[in-house]
């Protein structure tokens, strides 16, 4: 890979502390509506920014003017004076936001480029009870960064989980520490502590209790711990080292994206978003798996999203007013289901099956109003030639259909 291309996935230092600080503004004061939050705080933050940038400007004016008139007076200025002079950036540097508030320098602040990562490192397997794979599998399914995860790969994050055991006042994340692992609870009560610049003791901003999850983002952007968990009661929690946690999450996350670029650059009505939008597209999708004769979409069933299709052939069956199910078309990898229903905001018009093993990428249905608007009017036009394929069959018009 080029130097250029590896760049691309440096975070630069400014960034950490950027998503650092914000993080601990959140949990504070945690916010109903995030966006509206981050809006309010990214722009007050600019308006200092501005306020600091004009009062430096005016302060090197002045610096100015009593360094010229030192300099007149007697040739040379007192040492102080000479500080007055300094060329200050109007932006802090990457290492003075490090060191906001006392931490130590992050022993692990090494760029990662998970595209450029070809080594697969050996698999880490930490032995596990029946019971004890089922208890973390349920643990597991509801947290969003493992939503994205293929079967075999939420495999591998069972299999790399070690179980930590802890009592009550015991710490386990320190606020500006490294990060070491990601944490899963299993069982027992957890508070979570923050300090800021203001207040500077601990604020309890928020508690577990017997489930949730918690230091992925000190892992995933090189960050120092944004906040402090400490175990109010005996408990036990399932752990994943950093290296291993890089290499299942980041590095999926980048080949997921990669594979679904590829996906939909083969879809015609794609080519009406730019690069950049496709890339968006493909950072939404999940993997979706089903096996011959399973029912993807249902004719009458509400929308929920739409499907690309990876691999496999999936047919498409309308139910006319006998409720006897004709197929009418059959889509392959690279078409797509169920859009129809999400542009028209009806019910499903039509059921979709599966032939042979069939592995999809779903689109929900939020993503699809925020990403798709630039295919708006391709999939409205196609409105008319679906309805024409059931004239066809049926011999009338009803409605529109879900298929293509």
């Amino acid at each position: 890979m080029s130097r250029d291309a590896a760049s691309r996935y440096e975070i630069p230092g400014q960034l950490q502390q950027l998503l650092l600080d914000f993080t601990v503004s959140c949990l504070v004061e945690r916010p109903a509506d995030l966006v509206d939050f981050a809006a309010d705080y990214f722009a007050q933050l600019r308006q200092r920014r501005q306020e600091q940038t004009t009062v430096q400007q005016q302060n090197q004016q002045t610096g100015g003017l009593v360094a010229g008139s030192a300099a007149h007076g007697n040739g040379h200025g007192p040492e102080s004076d000479d500080s007055m002079l300094t060329d200050e950036s109007d932006e802090p540097s990457p290492e003075s936001l490090a060191n906001r508030f006392n931490r130590r320098k992050s022993v692990f602040a090494e760029s990662y480029d998970p595209e450029g990562d070809d080594d697969e490192g050996e698999k880490v397997v930490h032995p596990k009870s029946d019971q004890q794979r089922h208890r973390l599998a349920e643990a597991v399914k509801n947290i969003f960064i493992f939503r994205s995860l293929d079967p075999d790969q939420v495999q591998d994050v069972l299999d790399a989980m070690f179980e930590k055991t802890v009592d009550s006042g015991d710490y386990v994340i320190r606020q500006g520490d490294d990060g070491d692992n990601f944490y899963v609870i299993d069982s027992g009560a957890f508070h979570i502590y923050v300090a800021t610049e203001t207040e500077p003791t601990k604020r309890l901003v928020g508690q577990y209790e017997g489930s949730g999850s918690f230091g992925e983002l000190a892992l995933m952007y090189n960050m120092p711990r944004a906040a402090t968990v400490q175990a109010m009661s005996h408990g036990s929690l399932w752990a994943m080292d950093r290296t291993t946690f890089r290499r299942i999450i980041l590095k999926t996350a980048c080949k997921k994206r990669k594979m679904y670029e590829t996906l939909l650059e083969t879809v015609p009505m794609l080519r009406a978003l730019t690069s950049y939008e496709r890339m968006n597209v493909a950072d939404a999708l999940n993997p979706r798996t089903f096996e011959d004769g399973e029912c993807i979409i249902r004719q009458g069933d509400a929308a929920d999203g739409m499907y690309f299709i990876e691999t496999g052939t999936v047919r498409i069956a309308v139910a006319g007013e006998n409720e006897i199910e004709v197929e009418v078309s059959r889509v392959t990898k690279g078409g797509y289901v169920g859009e129809l229903a999400l542009v028209t905001h009806r019910p499903r018009a039509a059921s979709a099956y599966c032939v042979g093993p069939v592995r999809l990428a779903f689109l929900d249905v939020q993503a699809f109003e925020r990403l798709m608007g630039p295919c708006m009017n391709i999939m409205k036009r196609n409105i008319d030639d679906y309805e024409d394929q059931l004239i066809r069959i049926f011999g009338s018009r009803f409605n529109m259909s879900d298929f293509r």
